[in-house]
């Protein structure tokens, strides 16, 4: 099997491209730095495009092992002939190789092999060629000690024998499979209500198996596996006997009775069962892959939303009954105070202290915003926020955060290693805190799963939604680049070549020796070794150190081509203003430059661009909208009110809105554009500030309709 071919035609890139690339992955190098370090030698493949052939690359290596030990086995059977071999060596598809390999796969004691140990494998050949009528045939093949006493014994021997070799023919299996995906339906009827009636409109459904989208297949599985619904296949079982019958010339056979007896028996208990199982298996791998898109998708809008630099920042977790966690922490996100209010209360004096305590606090300190969780009692916690800050004339602004996995980061090892003697909710209004300062530094702290930016994650694999979503953490923490004086662990076990001893080790290294006044000092750290130091150096950045290209995406091993160009055009990365930097720098030859230095035409450019605004943030500045919603709570929503919201999900079916009602609405793709949308992420990012019309709310089931076209 020829990968590297395979690959290049499958994601249409050269065989060059994904030969470098493969060559490089194994030699240890990470998708990171291959993307970013190692342009000219993949021809500029992109960290996408390296994903998705590393993931074709552990695919195809599992089956062609899976091939040899296959080939190994028939071989060793002395059955494996030329022609089955090229069949082999062709399929590239795992469920085909395993139908090819079902005839000589060494199989548990079955009605086919029971019967062959009573030796009716000749009468089964009689009954399938149709030439010798198999009753009279029988006869022959009694046998009082191997327990066929009769005609009928022998028979019914037979029959399991030819049905089983039926349900092994590869071709069959594979004409069957293909029938029912391109004309079957799936179905469902209920059996139970839950008590959101979530699966209501699958109480009487069927769709097209070949049509049916990725968010339906989930639904359908979750309501099986909750019982609440029963699933089932549907298609022409009359086409596939008729196809079986003509395969096996039944109409020209002497046993042609015997042979309609074989086909039913053969599709009913061996192939249909198995076959139904493989498209349903099928269905949810393909929904699984498509929902981690998504997922990836999501979760990469959401690590990479732009941060809020050098402010200072209250975070707000609000609640009822065990009251308002706060914790204000100054503009590195270091903590300054922590304290909990009941301003949420019935209870007067409690409030009236609550509000007292918050005053005495924005009073005294500088502090820019208030991180307030979107949860239980937001919206009251708002409101008394609201009314401190305007009858003090405090500039400070409010912010509603999505508090997603807060708790379960509050929760965690992790946390109570940074803030052992706080509880566990306090902790909470730490992270608000330091998600509006910084989206990525926090959120890596949280299991990704926890975020809420997903769908249906509880229903997939876990290990294969691990590695995706890790993957788009390590993707988006190399793309920012990661100031290596105030990274957490967390932070800095995803930069390329770091694992988590190491990153324990840079932390340590740091907390003895003070901030790192260099990229070359990393060598200094245990562990660090040349092949990590060059895998890491150019992601991990250093500002106001002895070197001004540590604070770049430059990699060291190009520092002296920055060096010459530095020179050549005059440049001072400190003095310089960006504008006089720029057309200074685009005066540059670049051809003569190439050529005389021996240096590839896309590091070049990347570190021409590197050299123009040093020290660059690429998530550039998040922009504060202020949503100023005056309804409180999904009671106090009407039909037809227009609103501001937050995109806080996107899935196949449509985007989720917080409207601050402690319940997001859905705007079903069908409400996001008079125009056609293929799928909602076109149009939208997690994150994003719309304006939605609410256009049905059920207060029971607690669900809210928005419409989005409509506004």
């Amino acid at each position: 099997m020829d990968i590297i071919k395979i690959i290049s035609q499958e994601l249409e890139l050269s065989e060059i491209s994904v030969s470098n690339a493969i060559k490089l992955i194994d030699e240890g190098n990470t998708i990171p730095f291959i993307a970013r370090y190692r342009k000219e030698v993949t021809h500029n493949l992109t960290d996408n495009d390296l994903r998705k052939l590393e993931e074709r690359l552990i695919y195809l290596r599992k089956l062609e092992e899976r091939k040899n030990t296959i080939l190994k086995s028939i071989d060793e059977q002395g059955k494996l002939t030329d022609e089955l071999k090229e069949k082999i060596d062709n399929v590239l598809i795992l469920s085909e190789l395993e139908d090819i390999y079902r005839p000589y796969k060494p199989k548990r004691k079955t009605r086919a092999s029971i019967a062959k140990e009573k030796g009716l494998e000749p009468l089964s050949k009689i009954i399938r060629e149709g030439k010798l009528d198999a009753y009279n045939e029988a006869n022959n093949f009694i046998n009082n000690e191997l327990k066929v006493n009769t005609i009928e014994d022998a028979i019914n021997g037979a029959k399991d024998i030819v049905s089983e070799d039926i349900s092994d023919n590869a071709s069959y299996r594979k004409y069957i499979k293909n029938l029912i995906v391109k004309f079957g339906y799936i179905k469902s009827i209920e059996i139970k209500k839950d008590e959101k009636d979530t699966y209501g409109k699958y109480s009487d459904y069927a769709e097209l198996i070949s049509t049916i989208p990725p968010h339906r297949i989930l639904a359908l599985n979750r309501g099986e596996n909750e019982k609440c619904l029963k699933v089932n296949l549907d298609y022409d079982l009359n086409e596939i006997i008729d196809f079986l019958s003509k395969k096996e010339k039944i109409n020209t056979n002497i046993n042609k009775e015997i042979m309609i007896d074989i086909i039913n028996d053969s599709l009913k208990r061996l192939i249909l069962p198995s076959i139904e199982n493989e498209i349903r298996s099928d269905l949810f791998s393909f929904a699984e892959d498509k929902s981690i898109e998504i997922f990836k998708k999501n979760l990469h809008q959401l690590l990479i939303y732009p941060p809020i630099k050098n402010i200072k920042v209250l975070g707000f977790d609000p609640g009822f009954r065990t009251g308002c966690k706060y914790a204000f922490v100054d503009e590195y996100g270091k903590l300054i105070k922590v304290g909990q209010v009941f301003i949420t209360s019935n209870n007067e004096n409690d409030v009236k202290k609550g509000i007292n305590e918050i005053t005495d606090l924005l009073n005294n300190n500088q502090i820019d915003y208030i991180a307030l969780g979107n949860g239980t009692a937001s919206r009251e916690s708002e409101v008394i926020l609201s009314k401190i800050i305007k009858d003090n004339n405090f500039k400070t602004k409010i912010f509603i955060v999505n508090e997603s996995g807060a708790s379960v980061y509050s929760a965690s090892k992790l946390a109570e290693e940074e803030f052992p003697n706080l509880t566990v909710e306090k902790r909470s209004a730490i992270s608000l805190a330091r998600r509006l300062q910084d989206p990525l530094a926090e959120l890596v702290k949280i299991d990704p799963k926890a975020i809420g930016v997903g769908q249906y994650q509880h229903d997939m694999d876990t290990s294969k939604l691990d590695f995706a979503l890790t993957n788009t953490v390590i993707d988006c923490v190399n793309m920012v680049g990661v100031n290596v004086n105030s990274a957490s662990i967390s932070l800095l076990k995803y930069v390329s070549g770091i694992n988590k001893n190491l990153a324990k080790n840079i932390y340590q290294y740091r907390e003895e020796n003070g901030p790192f006044k260099s990229r070359e000092e990393l060598k200094k750290v245990k562990q660090m070794g040349d092949k990590a130091f060059e895998q890491c150096a150019g992601f991990l950045r250093i500002y106001d150190g002895d070197e001004v290209l540590d604070s770049t995406g430059i990699h060291p091993e190009s520092y002296s081509f920055a060096k010459k160009i530095i020179e050549i055009c005059s440049v001072s990365l400190k003095n310089d203003d960006i504008s006089d930097r720029i057309l200074k720098l685009e005066k540059l030859n670049k051809t003569n430059f190439i050529k005389e230095n021996k240096v590839g035409e896309e590091t070049l450019n990347d570190i021409i661009e590197e050299l123009k605004r040093p020290g660059r943030d690429i998530r550039e500045e998040a922009k504060i909208v202020e949503l100023n919603n005056d309804v409180k709570d999904i009671k106090d929503l009407k039909v037809g009110m227009i609103l501001s919201g937050t995109v806080r999900n996107i899935m196949d079916f449509g985007i989720f809105v917080d409207i601050n009602v402690h319940q997001d609405g859905l705007v079903h793709i069908s409400e996001l554009s008079k125009n056609f949308v293929k799928h909602p992420s076109e149009l939208f990012s997690i994150n994003d500030i719309v304006k939605v019309k609410v256009i049905g709310v059920d207060v029971d089931k607690r669900r809210i309709s928005l419409s989005i076209k409509q506004v």
